[in-house]
């Protein structure tokens, strides 16, 4: 069917009613697992009582604060795990993970990342950024080590044993980042932890959980990770939590944390709420089918990616461990073209042309379309990649599955305009 808002090119809309027909019986799989998970959120909620009462904003120290204290019960528990550290303080997901570093690292300790090198936002908070001083584990005196993946990009499970040796923090990033390799689904997390224990039964587990929540039945909490780290403006804040992070696993690494996050002897009995907690609820309950919406989102654009011969990972037709959607663009001038589509398709600052610029934390200059209501929210539908090889693109999100497909008909109408697409 036509478009009767946005002048999308005939083909391309053809080919955009094909992509969804391909792949309709993997969005039936979504919609199951978002069924289920759904139902374990609302579970969650009434098993712990969630009343009108839990959204009273609380000032100044926050003692007491009981909508603080219920949400994270209802956060622990749908992760399977005994306690959970959220809170609208965490300013970004590098900020909850450099907390639970921080959290659980002391000096004369060795972090070793089994996944490669991390996110390029944890290079400064690790020490791999050459700058002295700044107060990262490397100026405390934390040793950082790596177990690079195989050429074919995928764990080195079999080196695992001997790479944890030693290692108090075996630190885990499930989902890809700005790399081309597979994300992590639970199951690996699973055999990853194993192999683990068989090194280093004493070592903990922490997974950087970005973009991976709600996307599967488990999480890696349910199979063995000790804590796992995560941004509510991506899965879980539904798209309506206005900023945060969480922190979920064992309660007393949990509690290290809380006393860094705080201050050593406080932890989690203060930290005032400021009205924000209804909207960290109210996200949380919306978090599986937005994350839905999102995964169909990423599904229909391999879809029509594939249809339009572009390489990308993963396929339409493939099981997934994220939101996340790469697509190989070839050349500088075309990614930018797909993301200046995605951004006329967003529901804020459509007018807006995105162009690359030097964005703090990364060594690339970095290109991002992102009209969302919330500043920075990958949840809603965004597309950003650095200027470097393979000039491939990174798009997630979409509130709404519908607004997200019109998103990427307009990404490749904006390729097919400047010239960089052919029909």
């Amino acid at each position: 069917m036509k478009s009767s808002f946005f002048n999308i090119n005939k083909e391309l809309e053809v080919l955009g009613a094909r992509a969804q027909q391909i792949a309709g019986d993997r969005m039936k799989e979504i919609d199951q697992i978002a069924a289920y998970n759904s139902e374990k959120v609302l579970a969650a909620f009434i098993h712990n009582g969630v009343s009108e009462s839990h959204f009273t904003p609380s000032t100044g120290y926050g003692y007491g604060d009981r909508g603080r204290e219920v949400l994270d019960s209802v956060l622990a528990e749908i992760f399977g795990c005994e306690d959970a550290l959220i809170r609208y303080n965490f300013m970004s997901g590098t900020h909850a993970l450099a907390t639970a570093l921080f959290g659980v690292l002391r000096p004369g300790d060795v972090m070793v990342s089994l996944t490669g090198l991390p996110y390029d936002t944890l290079h400064g908070v690790i020490g791999l950024n050459g700058k002295e001083g700044c107060g990262s584990l490397k100026d405390f005196g934390i040793t950082y080590r790596q177990l690079d993946l195989t050429l074919d990009g995928k764990v080195d499970y079999r080196a695992i044993p001997q790479a944890v040796a030693g290692a108090k923090v075996a630190y885990i990033q499930r989902s890809r980042g700005y790399s081309l390799r597979d994300s992590l689904f639970v199951a690996d997390i699973e055999k990853i932890v194993a192999k683990v224990r068989e090194g280093n039964p004493e070592a903990i587990i922490m997974v950087d959980n970005c973009y991976g929540e709600f996307v599967e039945y488990r999480e890696p909490t349910q199979v063995g990770a000790d804590l796992i780290v995560g941004s509510l403006i991506k899965n879980p804040g539904g798209g309506i939590a206005p900023t945060g992070g969480y922190i979920a696993g064992r309660a007393d690494l949990v509690d290290l944390c809380a006393q860094r996050l705080s201050a050593p002897g406080v932890g989690k009995e203060i930290g005032c709420t400021l009205g924000n907690t209804r909207s960290l609820f109210m996200g949380l309950f919306f978090a599986p089918t937005v994350v839905a919406s999102a995964i169909k989102t990423a599904t229909f654009a391999a879809a029509l990616f594939e249809l339009l011969k572009y390489e990308v990972t993963p396929r339409y037709c493939d099981n997934r461990a994220d939101i996340i959607q790469a697509i190989k663009l070839k050349e500088p001038r075309a990614l930018i073209a797909f993301c200046q589509g995605v951004q006329k398709g967003a529901p804020i600052d459509s007018f807006v042309t995105p162009e690359p610029w030097d964005m703090p934390g990364y060594e690339s200059q970095v290109i991002m379309a992102a009209g969302a209501f919330t500043n920075g929210a990958s949840i809603e539908l965004s597309a950003d990649a650095p200027l470097r090889e393979p000039y491939a693109v990174w798009l997630q999100g979409g509130l709404t599955y519908e607004t997200g497909k019109v998103g990427v008909l307009l990404a490749a109408q904006s390729m097919l305009e400047q010239g960089f697409l052919q029909l």
